[in-house]
């Protein structure tokens, strides 16, 4: 019976820890992904174009 009891806690402690680590890397991930967008977009806003050359009166 003991036997039995601890595999359950062991079982629930091996779930617990790896819906934490599926949180964890679901966080990560979403964090990771809004800061490429922001990147991009902040380097977008900041591009320099190229413009056409003005022609500057003598």
């Amino acid at each position: 019976m003991a036997m039995g009891m601890a595999s359950k806690t062991a079982d629930w402690a091996f779930r617990a820890f790896t819906t934490g680590l599926a949180a964890g890397t679901l966080y990560f991930a979403y964090g990771f992904s809004v800061n490429v967008y922001r990147g991009i977009s902040w380097h977008k806003a900041h591009k320099i174009e190229k413009a056409a050359p003005t022609e500057q009166a003598p």
